[in-house]
């Protein structure tokens, strides 16, 4: 299948799922203003922390009765000092549909070791029975979009409006992209590496009254390190949400953060982001509904992310090959387009089938998504042309 080497390139390459790409126009000069050499604790160190917590309220339209905190590790800091924090007093639910959920089943099977625990389970490209889970009585865990799978939940409709239990959602690759049902979302998680394309190391951890009256009213059976206490003396510690780290944050990544928000804003806010994703991820499933050798992993649309899209290699003769070939094909792919400059970190999470993964969350420019699909074709025609020599 000859392929004439395209004569466009993406102005900007990353495809990456995390770290992201940065916000279109980012330059260095877009930190001058943090406060660096000064404490956290300082009246300018407070101001920016509580001005990022401020801007991601408004951006991302949290409620203003849900507390939300800057927290250390990323979404997974946030994620396990919700894990620790509120689990055990109720049995729970456990959804896992990709291996960031199969993550937390670990954590609440074999780490905190819960015995009513009921994990719900899905292949890659497939979501769980949600009529399944009992978030009337039970607490509930899962992720909103499944960063390694491409698969996200529809709604949190599947959720009751009037339940006891808690539930606690990895919002990490969804924040920002996608809209979140508030009411029904008692802990939501992220980072702003996914979400915004800002830098690492820090995770928001935002709490609905009845979470905090959880905390509030809970001691869990096991020992709590510092880094995830929440409460004292049976009351929440309010300073972790407005701006006083439960550690020392690094105010370089909380510039960039804000600038990330500020950016958001003029975008339109949440509606523009969500629209700007949308429109990225046609481009990428309206390519792959006209390209015989590409498949989405979701396996129907009202599931397919918008933001992580996951691609399977889906041409007969390379498929008939096994799975090694076609794990070959498409490592093959991201190489030959890395090399190129085309596209940097392209392929698919480790766990994850092997395919290729494009992020196509609201930082990516949606023009260059349209350069990147003839690239993709060239690549695949190069990797099947010497397939089909090495048979030969």
């Amino acid at each position: 299948m000859p392929v004439t080497r395209p004569a466009d390139r993406p102005r900007t390459p990353f495809f990456s799922s995390g770290p992201c790409a940065k916000r279109p126009g980012w330059t260095p000069e877009a930190l001058s203003d943090a406060p660096l050499g000064r404490s956290h604790r300082a009246k300018v160190g407070k101001a920016k922390l509580k001005l990022a917590i401020d801007l991601t309220r408004e951006v991302l339209q949290v409620p203003a009765d849900y507390r939300i905190g800057i927290v250390p590790a990323s979404d997974t800091g946030a994620v396990e000092m919700a894990l620790w924090s509120l689990l055990g007093a109720r049995p729970v639910d456990l959804l896992a549909w990709e291996s960031f959920g199969e993550g937390w089943v670990t954590d609440v099977v074999k780490q905190l070791k819960l015995t009513d625990a009921r994990v719900i389970k899905a292949t890659y490209g497939e979501l769980p029975d949600l009529r399944e889970v009992n978030a009337s009585s039970r607490d509930v865990i899962f992720t909103w979009n499944g960063t390694t799978s491409g698969v996200r939940v529809p709604n949190a409709d599947w959720i009751a409006a009037d339940r006891e239990g808690l539930t606690i959602c990895d919002a990490t690759s969804a924040a920002f992209s996608q809209r979140l049902d508030w009411p029904k979302l008692d802990v939501v998680t992220f980072s702003w590496q996914k979400a915004l394309g800002s830098e690492a190391a820090h995770g928001m951890l935002i709490l609905s009254p009845r979470a905090v009256a959880r905390l509030e009213s809970y001691t869990p059976a096991w020992p709590l390190p510092k880094i995830f206490r929440m409460t004292k003396g049976g009351k929440l510690i309010e300073g972790i949400f407005e701006g006083e780290t439960i550690n020392t944050p690094s105010m370089l990544c909380v510039e960039d953060y804000i600038d990330a928000l500020n950016w958001a804003k003029a975008e339109g806010g949440l509606d523009g982001l969500v629209a700007r994703s949308d429109r990225n991820a046609k481009v990428i499933l309206d390519w792959v509904a006209r390209t015989p050798w590409i498949a989405n992993l979701a396996k129907s649309p009202e599931i397919a992310s918008n933001t992580s899209v996951c691609l399977v290699i889906a041409d007969p003769e390379v498929v008939a090959k096994g799975k090694d070939v076609v794990a070959s094909v498409a490592k093959g792919i991201a190489s030959a387009l890395e090399k190129e400059g085309v596209a940097f970190d392209i392929g698919a999470y480790r766990d994850a089938p092997a395919g290729l993964r494009i992020w196509c969350g609201a930082t990516v420019e949606t023009s260059d998504l349209e350069a990147l699909t003839p690239w993709l074709d060239w690549a695949f025609a190069q990797e099947k042309a010497m397939l089909l020599a090495q048979a030969a």
